[in-house]
């Protein structure tokens, strides 16, 4: 029996910072995968692969009549000359398989740099300190001073959609895909949702957007959704809302006949007559229906917590498998914490690092380190889109006096030069203060970009710190101080609003 001062359950993003933070500060530590390579599955189907998917369909647009500034074949209706166009899924997949390779050597090279035991097998919590790892060795118990939970969520998904991997799919098996679909119809129009939409519509497939809400991607500021809505029209997407998906039909069409020649007399056919092309029909509450040849279920996500045995411990979870957890990460049971996906919102890759850093930190007192309250969101659709602080409509809900300062891509040299004429960056702007509510930006590197504004408003800083800076020229940074201008004239009253 192994014995170690942290178990760590997972080895994505939040397991891997919670381990790597425990072994530096000099802790005997394990990591428990239940996969044959570490990673998790932000590595293999989650961030990694869907971020790269984007990157070569992102590159494709660029190189072809589908690029970013052009109008698409979709959006002048000409499908016989988009279905030419469509690229090659195994070559757009290419990235994907060499980043995925890449990232897990290095992060196996991380963890055995700093002595960090690997067990892969399946685990369960069988004691507050007590963890129970069924590999193909067989069965053994190890024990630890804590244990750290890192289990990520997977695709959740209605009785009546289900999953099939060959025509209905989630988020963990659409790059499985072996070519890209003429047509693809999207259940759900939240982040995942729509990131793949836009992937999948920027590549040249049809795609119908569906969603039982009356708007998409609810928490992100309405003009920069208002922008995004455009863009997906403009690449010919349809957008289907306050739409109820009740039954999904697999279909068969029936091939064509071929008429036999004059003159001549068709012999009867020896063999069975090819079957026609299967396709999906969509049934929605209100009686339409959408056809498409594969389907994307993309509607929310739940904990992976079944078999992992923290309820029989007494950790506490709600009704998505979700485990509930303090301000600390910690759980009901004092040494057990958890982070990441499996404690539900945000779920972001990035603040499930942070989050299993500072459970280490909390677990042994290596210092005081609490999760900021300001972080940034990035949402991958094309254009990119990303967050910092809040939005205008929550300014005029608490009723806080602002003004919105904007720049456009296409007045900047770069935004030229790179051809994004889309790309919109808004400072929210206290009128009393100056200092910034919030940062939204949609358009290239709006998630590199967003960090600027994210680190003024950490440090108090106001609006005068990018009017009074020399930025690079050309870059899509200068958007900053085109907008702080904008913000500034407006309170003197020099210029006009929008």
């Amino acid at each position: 029996m192994a014995n170690f001062d942290l178990i760590v359950i997972g080895s994505g993003p939040g397991g891997q910072r919670a381990a790597l933070q425990g072994a530096k500060a000099g802790k005997k530590v394990a990591v428990i995968e239940e996969d044959a390579a570490v990673g998790g599955a932000c590595l293999y189907v989650g961030t990694i692969p869907s971020k790269s998917f984007r990157e070569s369909v992102y590159r494709y647009s660029l190189g072809s009549k589908g690029a970013l500034g052009q109008e698409t074949a979709a959006a002048k209706g000409k499908k016989e000359e988009l279905l030419e166009a469509l690229p090659d899924m195994q070559r757009l997949l290419r990235r994907r398989d060499r980043v995925v390779s890449s990232e897990s050597q290095i992060i196996f090279d991380q963890l055995k740099r700093n002595n960090v035991t690997v067990f892969h097998g399946r685990a369960k919590v069988v004691s507050a300190t007590s963890v129970e790892v069924t590999s193909r060795k067989g069965v053994e118990i190890i024990n630890g001073s804590y244990i750290i939970v890192a289990v990520g969520s997977s695709p959740v998904c209605a009785p009546h959609l289900k999953v099939d991997g060959k025509f209905v799919h989630n988020s963990d098996t659409i790059l499985s895909l072996k070519k890209l679909p003429d047509s693809l119809a999207v259940l759900g129009a939240g982040i995942i949702g729509c990131e793949y939409a836009s992937m999948f519509s920027m590549a040249g497939t049809q795609v119908t957007l569906v969603d039982r809400r009356p708007e998409i991607l609810a928490s992100v500021d309405r003009e920069i959704v208002n922008h995004l809505v455009e863009r997906f029209v403009h690449l010919g997407m349809e957008m289907v809302l306050s739409a109820e998906t009740t039954q999904l039909e697999i279909r068969q069409e029936k091939p064509k006949k071929k008429s036999a020649a004059k003159g001549k007399k068709k012999k009867p056919a020896k063999t069975k007559a090819p079957a026609g092309k299967e396709s999906v029909r969509v049934h929605l509450a209100d009686g339409r229906k959408i056809d498409a040849d594969v389907i994307l279920i993309a509607a929310g996500r739940q904990g992976n917590t079944e078999g992992l045995g923290l309820k029989e411990v007494g950790v506490e979870l709600d009704d998505r498998g979700l485990v509930k957890v303090d301000s600390n990460f910690r759980t009901k049971i004092p040494t057990i914490f958890a982070v990441g996906d499996v404690i539900g919102s945000p779920a972001l890759a990035a603040t499930g690092m942070e989050q299993g850093r500072i459970a280490t930190c909390r677990a042994f007192n290596i210092d005081d380190s609490t999760m900021p309250k300001l972080f940034p969101y990035g949402i991958y659709t094309i254009p990119e889109i990303s967050m910092v602080g809040m939005t205008e409509e929550e300014l005029v809900a608490k009723k806080i006096d602002f003004v919105a300062g904007r720049a456009r891509y296409r007045e900047l040299a770069r935004g030229q030069i790179v051809g994004d004429r889309w790309g919109l960056l808004k400072i929210l702007v206290d009128k009393k203060t100056l200092k910034l509510h919030g940062v939204h930006i949609m358009g290239d590197n709006a998630a590199d970009l967003i960090h600027i504004g994210q680190a003024v408003m950490d440090f108090g800083g106001d609006v005068n710190y990018f009017i009074r800076t020399v930025f690079n020229y050309p870059t899509l940074a200068e958007a900053y101080k085109t907008a702080a201008f904008h913000a500034v004239n407006q309170i003197k009253g020099t210029t006009r609003t929008k």
